[in-house]
């Protein structure tokens, strides 16, 4: 394969982005999950006996963020396109931040749920924002490899928010707190604070961004302009509006594609210290806190260098099927198996793959939807496959909290996690595999996708 070498204003525009903006916008990301999924952490670590919850219960608990989340997620990311990316995602932060905050006192079942139903009210339209952001400050054959920068901030937020999480809830005591509530304490504030420093921080487009000189800010608006014309050039006029978004079969092929991913990802990122917590009755072993956490952090860290170098070579080679089938067909097939290990050490080991496949799915899967939308369409086109993918977020871990009910484990599950990854898988390689997707040698103005049967 021929390469087209990079002029210097290029690799200064790139080297730029990649250092400047999106770590910022990955520390947004990370605190978003952690602040979402600290609840994973609380569970087991006396929230749910101070408050009395059922394994099913915790599941709604979990999963209810998602229902605020989804009702919101459409019209906030509207919202962003029409406002700007600076006042929105600073307002979704600050807002988020402060419903979080008041975890630390909640105490009582309807109370729990009203609070996640609110964070996810909160919470609406940050990520699909974030990916819409980034998607405006590179051009497509760089994309991919942007969002996977962004997207090692989700399972580094396990990595290091997990042994945080455990220091926090071993502060017990502290202003006269359970360990768990000094935990929400702690993972709220920096959501506030990051969320004012974003306010004067990011900037809306390239032609206002300070730290860029004026040939680099050109060189940028120059190609995403170009780029913006050929998907007008190569669309019907009429595609490119929000309505015929939302009712594009693409775009609900994608979105049954990520509820799938999403399925996996939040049993996993919900159930996984609470299943690491049952190594004292499975296998007789004991951990206290701070170990738990350190163990719930290992898969994670892997899970971070497979993304990385996953999406290094679609980056390299162009988005392909296999680089989101393959990933979650080997999810699909390892997540029902971690239970049937014979060793704590056996379990982690085949949860890491599983989150290792996750994350090696996922930052490739968002590099798809970007190359035939733009404009008010892709703010809604994206909005809506985030949507129907966190519908997955409800249901996940409220399914897995009542089956292990029922079935008194979790083994059951996992098949139904296994499952739904399976149906990510079949549908990436019967829908995509006859797709063109960008390689880094290819011109400005991307080549049209091939018209699929829907």
């Amino acid at each position: 394969m021929q390469t087209v070498q990079a002029d210097p204003v290029e690799r200064s525009v790139i080297r730029k982005v990649s250092t400047r903006l999106v770590p910022f916008v990955a520390l947004m990301f990370f605190i978003n999950f952690l602040d979402r999924t600290a609840i994973s952490f609380a569970g087991p670590n006396g929230m749910t006996k101070d408050l009395g919850l059922s394994a099913a219960q915790f599941g709604l608990a979990a999963g209810v963020f998602f229902i605020g989340y989804i009702v919101l997620e459409i019209p906030s990311n509207l919202a962003l396109h029409k406002f700007g990316a600076r006042r929105w995602l600073a307002r979704i932060m600050v807002t988020w931040g402060v419903v979080a905050l008041l975890f630390t006192w909640v105490s009582s079942i309807p109370g729990l749920y009203a609070l996640r139903f609110l964070l996810g009210v909160a919470e609406a339209g940050f990520f699909p924002g974030a990916i819409l952001f980034l998607s405006m400050w590179v051009p497509a054959r760089y994309r991919s490899h942007i969002l996977a920068l962004f997207y090692l901030a989700q399972p580094l937020t396990i990595v290091i928010g997990a042994p945080v999480a455990a220091l926090l809830i071993n502060a017990h005591g502290l202003f006269g707190l359970a360990g768990w509530r000094v935990m929400f304490f702690g993972v709220a504030l920096p959501a506030i604070a990051i969320g004012v420093v974003a306010w004067f921080y990011l900037a809306d487009r390239p032609s206002q961004a300070r730290w860029l000189t004026p040939a680099e800010k050109s060189w940028l608006t120059t190609e995403l302009e170009a780029e913006a014309a050929a998907r007008a050039s190569t669309t019907q006029p009429h595609s490119m509006h929000a309505r015929a978004a939302l009712t594009s079969g693409r775009v609900w092929m994608f979105a049954l594609m990520y509820f799938g991913l999403i399925y996996g990802l939040y049993a996993l990122a919900f159930f996984l210290p609470t299943i690491i917590g049952g190594f004292e009755g499975q296998f007789g072993t004991h951990f206290n806190v701070f170990q738990k956490g350190l163990i719930t952090a290992i898969p994670y860290l892997p899970a971070a260098v497979a993304l990385y170098l996953w999406s290094r070579n679609a980056t390299k080679l162009g988005v392909r099927a296999w680089h989101i089938g393959v990933p979650a067909l080997i999810g699909a097939v390892s997540i029902p198996l971690a239970l049937y290990m014979k060793s704590p050490a056996a379990s982690i080991g085949v949860i890491t793959i599983t989150a290792c496949a996750i994350f090696s799915a996922l930052p490739n899967f968002w590099a798809l939807p970007a190359r035939f939308l733009s404009g008010a369409a892709a703010a809604a086109g994206i909005a809506l496959i985030n949507t129907v993918g966190n519908l997955a977020g409800f249901v996940a871990p409220f399914v897995t909290g009542a089956v292990k009910d029922a079935t008194g484990s979790y083994q059951a599950s996992m098949f139904v996690v296994g499952a739904f990854m399976l149906m990510s898988a079949a549908l990436a390689f019967a829908y995509c595999s006859n797709a063109r997707f960008s390689k880094p040698d290819e011109s400005i103005a991307p080549r049209p996708l091939k018209p699929q049967s829907h």
